[in-house]
This record gives structure tokens, C-alpha cells and sequence, in this order.
């Protein structure tokens, strides 16, 4: 590590294949698609570099200050922070894929090869043959109207694609290498996958050219433990077998902490901590890293208050000229805010950049290895059932109307109008006040049972009744059963942006919910609340956000924002029961804590019962008294939380547990 916290390129046990050097991505507000950039005077009377590493543009903004750091070949680094640290516009930066509007600045080499500046025919031979992405979202990424097939046809050299038998070949042969079976997979379209199929589709096409680098940008946020253990454990061993390069980005530390070599923690578009994944687990050096893996939440216990990080990320030009984490940390100091600490080593490869660090380290030490302390856990209410199932049985009718391949196989044909059984034989109930997990994988049936519940879908057989009134079909409710029902139960996305009108601010958001609610009564229980507005401002104050919220769109808002809007906009009719399906999947953890512990004061403030549809085990041992845990569309094991974890008796549900990355 040199002295100005970069990595040292002499220390590598094996010349990097990537060097990043004083990375600087700048936003120009008055650059317009397709217009050339035009940086004008730098900050500085010769334009050189500043002391703090920066020569910002005049009228631009800067994203992202002064990164750097190295990577061998097979090597893995793990990138981490909150949203609005930087992770992802550093690693569009090193690909060469920034939006319009955005210009990086500084050094970056591929295998000696410079790559900022290029031109973009300059860059494109080397994007997928050498260098390759795998973004979040699979869906997004493989186009709807192709078969997988398809898709990675196209994904292969012009050599490959040339000759079909040799196409068709290079195509099973690596969908069998993402563990897929190409006789199942091939002709299937990405809408007809579960999330872990479309992921390895995703990675077998990046890999397709066999690059020496893969970005990894948040690869397995939204999968369930196992399938995130399958696909971390299939990037290893890809890794492994071509000798390729990694950088994963994530916000969940126990991955980062158990695939990485190294990790860098970056805030507010700098890095505050670059050291071995091994020791910053086992020893963070800034306040930062730790407030991030306090905020986790523990799979091994329940903890009486979740803890999370005060406050948001700012804006990297509003803590350009001192520490950046300040405002947020409990350690602050007037020297903290005078001058901006440098990122500067304190072994030989492990680099801070806290001023105190000195100071504190040992008070960090302590708190990290202080594990949080364990509470009682939760009972279930004794009180009467406000949800009863019984017998659930869905089957989806497969009617596909897109056309198929021209050469489809006959089991392709046979599939037209077969159906799949989604959910068979289920039964619970949810008391009064009662919160209730419902565990499984992808493809397991923990949604459709959710659309059952709220009249979306309509089971085949079996009952579910809701305070008392029959629901197994709405179509059959009457207008005044229809209304009663549904007031009673208000469901939570894991998307809150997609749920939330763009169009409309969160004032007539919330105003809307009251008024479809046909109740004035004020969202804190006490008096009459004479019109709508005064409802919403009561509805935002319960859910952490001041009275000026109302007048900003979905858009202005952070994720967790727009999620506690979500949550406020369920409350809105007062509900009895709250259905949440993956309410934090997408999250960082300090958000997740934060949303977790204010879904537990709204229970305790109305005494809703919670039907919590998760794959974040952490989550289900946090929230709930009682946990259904479903395998192919049937529960297999059920009972107390508590006892469920402890001593799990299935297999399968040994196995969701045994799948969770290491406790960072």
C-alpha cells in the first residue's frame, strides 16, 4: 500500500491484471446526449492534481473521488457500501458503459491496456471477450422475445455462431457448465425461469467468450439462500477453472466477506477501508465498516432493537473538504470536519481513511467482537385466527402464446396447455396480532399464496377465510364484503418504486389510500381528522418522514424512503392484517434495520398481524413468532420461529439454513 492509500503494485504476490488509479467519475449538468465533453477550467491554477485528489470540472459534480486498487488474475475484490456510495457507477466507469452526462477521469489498465479515453470502437472488441458484466436484475438483461438459446448463440464469437452444429453445441456445453440442463432449458423463453435459472442464463452468457474479467454487480440480491449459495459457489468455481478475475459488488457483507480476497468500503463516492476480507471481518478500522456490520441482522438470535446507521449518504461534493462519514458517526470530532482524512495505511495492507483511527481502534475491536446482545424472543397471541387456510391448492395453466423456435423439440410441443401445481394442500392460520414467516426458494409458492389471499389469483381448491368471511373467491364477495375485506389486509412490494405512481406526489399518494379507505380517522388512533391531508401528514410522521415529504415525488426519495411510503400508504385504512413480500430484499442492511424495526413499532402501535414472505432468514428470525417453510409448493416443516431455527427437522430446511454466507 503506498503512502497515499493506493495499492502498491509491488506487493502483488502476481502483476495486476486491472490497476485502478485516482478514479474520479464527474455528472456535467449541461452535457447533452451526444454532445462532446467540455470539462472547461479545473479547479486549480495549472490544473493539476489537488492534494485531496480531485480536478473537478467547473458546473459538474463529482460521483465518484479518487478510487484505486488492484486486481490479479484469479483473484476476487468485493466492493461494498450503501446506495449512493459509488459501487456500481465504478465499476460502469472501468467498462466503459457510464450514461450520458457522466465522464470519468484518471487511470484505469486492462492487462496494460489503457481504457479511459477510448472511443467506443476502440473499447467494444474487448467488452465480452475479455471483459464482461453480470447486472442485478437478469430479466432486465436478456431480451424477453429470445429463447435462451438464442441468447447465447448470440452471445458467442462470430467464429462459434458460424456454423450451427458448432453453435449448438458451444450452447449446451455451457448451460451445462451453469449446472442447467440445455433438453429443459434451451427453448425456454427468460419469463419461463425461476430468478436462479435466469441468473446462471445470465452468467453463461457473460462467460460465453471466455473473458479474463467479470463485474458482478449485486449478482445475488434477490435470490434465495440457496440459489445464492449455488451461484457464489459456481462464479468459484468458474473462477477457479479459467484463472479469471472478479469484482463483485454487494451490499450484503457475508457474501462480500465470504467470496473476496479483498474488500473496499466506499461512502459518499470515496473508499474509507481497502484491506483483506479476512481481517476487515475480523477487524474494521473505520466507524464506517463497523456501523455496517452492526446493522446485520443476527440469523443466530433475536435482538431486541435492530441497529442501523443514522441519517443518509451525502452528496460527495457537499464532504469534498472534510471526512465524509462525519455527520453520521458517533466518534466525530471538530478535527473531523476541518480537513478530509486521507486514505493512508496502517499495516502493509490494510489502509483508513479515519483520522482517529489511532484513537479508536481499540473501542472498534471491542465493539466488533461484542456480538449484540440476545432478547426474549416474541410468543404468539393467544387470540382467535384472522387468517385461516386450508387446503390451498393452485394450479397455473401453461397457455404460452409466443412462438416457439422453428425446430421445437416434442417435449417443447407436448408442454402447450399442461399445467404446473404452484401450491398444494396448504394450511395456516395468522392470529390476531400474530406475525407469521413464509420461507422457501424461488418457485416454491410463498407469492401465490399471497395473490390467494388478496383476491389476485383464485385458488383451485381449498378455503381461506379473512375476519371471518369467506375469501377463497372475491368474485363471489359483495360490494359491502368486497370493501369490509379490503380494508382488512394491505400488502407491501419489494419494489416500492414500480408500486408507487411516478406521477403523483406523496402527498396525494397517501390522500388517495385515505380516501379509497372511506375513513377519516386519524392515523394515530386519537380524534377525527377532518380531511385527508391531515391524515397523510399523520401517516408520514408514523413512518419516520417530515410533513415536506408530501409535496416530493417517488423519484426525489431514496429506496428506503420510498419503501417506508409504501408502508405508510398501507396504513392508510388501518389494516388488521399486513402482507409484506420481500419488503427489504433490495435494501443495504442499515436501510433493512431501519425498515425492519419500524414494521415492529407499527405493530406494536396497531396491533396488525404480519405476513412477512422472505428468503432472508436473518429477516424471518427478527420479525416473526412462527415461521411455514415450503418446498415445491408444500410446507414441509412449520412451528415457533425460535425452535425452527435452533433445531430444524426437515433437511430442507437444514439445508436453507446451512446455505446462509458466514455471520460477517
Amino acid at each position: 500500500m503506498t503512502a497515499t492509500g493506493q495499492p502498491d503494485r509491488a506487493r502483488e504476490d502476481r502483476d495486476p491484471l486491472l490497476v485502478v488509479r485516482h478514479l474520479h467519475v464527474y455528472a456535467h449538468p449541461d452535457r447533452s446526449p451526444g454532445r462532446p465533453w467540455t470539462p472547461g477550467r479545473f479547479r486549480g491554477p495549472d490544473g493539476a492534481w489537488r492534494p485531496d485528489g480531485s480536478r473537478r470540472p467547473d458546473g459538474a459534480r463529482t460521483l465518484v473521488r479518487d478510487v484505486g486498487f488492484d486486481l490479479a488474475a484469479g483473484r476476487t475484490i468485493g466492493i461494498v457500501g450503501e446506495s449512493g456510495s459509488g459501487k456500481t457507477l465504478t465499476a460502469r466507469a472501468v467498462m466503459g458503459v457510464l450514461a450520458d452526462g457522466l465522464r470519468a477521469e484518471g487511470e484505469v489498465l486492462f492487462d496494460g491496456i489503457p481504457l479511459l479515453g477510448r472511443r467506443e470502437r476502440e473499447l467494444r472488441p474487448l467488452r465480452g471477450s475479455r471483459v464482461a458484466m453480470v447486472l442485478q436484475d437478469p430479466f432486465t438483461a436478456l431480451n424477453p422475445l429470445q429463447t435462451v438459446g438464442v441468447h447465447l448463440r448470440e452471445s458467442l464469437s462470430p467464429q462459434v455462431r458460424r456454423d450451427r452444429a458448432t453453435a449448438t453445441a458451444e450452447v449446451s456445453r455451457r448451460l451445462r457448465e451453469v449446472g442447467l440442463t440445455p433438453d429443459t432449458v434451451a427453448d425456454r423463453y427468460p419469463f419461463q425461469l425461476s430468478g436462479g435459472m435466469r441468473q446462471r442464463v445470465a452468467i453463461a452468457a457473460a462467460l460465453a467468450r471466455d473473458p479474463d474479467l467479470l463485474i458482478a454487480d449485486e449478482p445475488t440480491t434477490a435470490l434465495d439462500v440457496t440459489t445464492q449459495a449455488e451461484i457464489l459457489a459456481l462464479l468459484g468455481r468458474l473462477q477457479a477453472d479459467r484463472g479469471m478475475a472478479l469484482v463483485l459488488i454487494t451490499h450484503d457483507l457475508r457474501v462480500a466477506f465470504s467470496v473476496s480476497d479483498r474488500v473496499l468500503v466506499m461512502y459518499a463516492g470515496s473508499v474509507l477501508e481497502n484491506a483483506p476480507a479476512a481481517a476487515l471481518a475480523r477487524s474494521p478500522r473505520h466507524p464506517y465498516s463497523l456501523g455496517l456490520m452492526l446493522a446485520e441482522s443476527p440469523v443466530s438470535h433475536f435482538v431486541d432493537r435492530l441497529v442501523s446507521l443514522p441519517g443518509q449518504v451525502p452528496a460527495p461534493d457537499s464532504v469534498a473538504d472534510r471526512c465524509v462519514f462525519a455527520d453520521r458517526c458517533e466518534w466525530r470530532k471538530n478535527s473531523c470536519v476541518e480537513a478530509r482524512p486521507a486514505l493512508l495505511p496502517l499495516e502493509a495492507d490494510h489502509a483508513s481513511a479515519c483520522g482517529r483511527i489511532a484513537e479508536i481502534a481499540d473501542e472498534l475491536r471491542a465493539r466488533r467482537s461484542r456480538p449484540a446482545a440476545a432478547g426474549t424472543p416474541p410468543t404468539s397471541p393467544g387470540g382467535d385466527p384472522l387468517l385461516l387456510v386450508s387446503g390451498l391448492t393452485k394450479t397455473y395453466r401453461r397457455t404460452s402464446s409466443l412462438a416457439r423456435p422453428r425446430k421445437a423439440t416434442a417435449r417443447t410441443k407436448g408442454e402447450t396447455g399442461a399445467g404446473t401445481t404452484a401450491v398444494r394442500e396448504v394450511s395456516f392460520e395468522i392470529r390476531e396480532g400474530e406475525s407469521l414467516g413464509v420461507v422457501g426458494e424461488s418457485g416454491s409458492g410463498k407469492t401465490t399464496i399471497a395473490r390467494c389471499v388478496l383476491g389476485l389469483t383464485t385458488p383451485g381448491m381449498g378455503t381461506i377465510r379473512l375476519g371471518g368471511v369467506d375469501v377463497s373467491d372475491y368474485r363471489r364477495l359483495s360490494r359491502s364484503e368486497n370493501r369490509t375485506v379490503r380494508r382488512l389486509v394491505q400488502v407491501v412490494f419489494q419494489d416500492p418504486y414500480s408500486s408507487l405512481n411516478p406521477r403523483l406526489t406523496i402527498g396525494a399518494t397517501l390522500r388517495e389510500a385515505v380516501e379509497a379507505g372511506g375513513d377519516r380517522t386519524a392515523g394515530t388512533g386519537t380524534g377525527r381528522t377532518p380531511d385527508p391531508a391531515g391524515q397523510a401528514a399523520e401517516l408520514l410522521a408514523r413512518v419516520g418522514l417530515p410533513a415536506s415529504y408530501a409535496r416530493k415525488h417517488p423519484s426525489a426519495l431514496s429506496g428506503g424512503e420510498r419503501q417506508r411510503v409504501a408502508i405508510a400508504r398501507a396504513l392508510a385504512v388501518r389494516p388488521k392484517l399486513l402482507i409484506c413480500d420481500e419488503p427489504v430484499a433490495a435494501l443495504d442492511v442499515s436501510v433493512q434495520a431501519q425498515i425492519l424495526q419500524l414494521l415492529r413499532e407499527v405493530r406494536a402501535a396497531y396491533g396488525t398481524s404480519l405476513m412477512l414472505i422472505t428468503h432472508d432468514l436473518s429477516v424471518v428470525r427478527q420479525m416473526t413468532e412462527r415461521a411455514i417453510v415450503l418446498r415445491g409448493g408444500e410446507i414441509v416443516e412449520s412451528g415457533e420461529t425460535a425452535a425452527l431455527f435452533d433445531s430444524p427437522r426437515h433437511p430442507h430446511t437444514q439445508r436453507l439454513l446451512a446455505s446462509i454466507p458466514g455471520e460477517s
